[in-house]
């Protein structure tokens, strides 16, 4: 399961799919301008969220 932390207060952050209650995993997603993103997704293709945020930032996960 892919565990978002902050990096200003140590906040963690494991998530689940509503649909399947399977784990999320996760990803990156490339956009079209080149850029990447992390990202979570369902393993049973559901669908994916963008990384979640806490002090102001995005939350990281190690690849």
């Amino acid at each position: 399961m892919a565990t978002y932390t902050c990096a200003k207060c140590g906040m963690g952050v494991n998530a689940t799919c509503a649909k399947c209650d399977a784990p999320l995993e996760n990803d990156s997603l490339v956009l079209g301008d080149g850029n990447s993103v992390q990202i979570s997704k369902c393993p049973n293709g559901h669908g994916k969220i963008k990384s979640p945020m806490c002090c102001g930032e995005d939350m990281s996960c190690a690849l």
